[in-house]
């Protein structure tokens, strides 16, 4: 049987929910790491528009070219 290593954020996250894991500290975790998560998808996406030097009309043409292959009813 292979055993599984832990890195070191699983293992305090272990230690941490062993404390007290009732459903409201579980909702306020949640909403934390969302926030988190959020924030560093802003960031990159900063990053991302500074680095690729774009502008709201680049964003604009993104959004409105059609890239859907036309159907095909040949192909199965």
């Amino acid at each position: 049987m292979e055993s599984t290593i832990l890195n070191p954020t699983q293992l305090w996250l272990l230690q941490f929910f062993a404390r007290n894991g009732d459903e409201e500290r579980l909702k306020e975790l949640k909403e934390v790491w969302l926030e988190h998560v959020r924030k560093k998808v802003d960031e990159e996406g900063r990053r991302l528009w500074v680095e690729k030097n774009m502008s709201d009309e680049m964003m604009d043409e993104i959004l409105n070219t059609h890239l859907r292959t036309p159907y095909n009813p040949y192909n199965r």
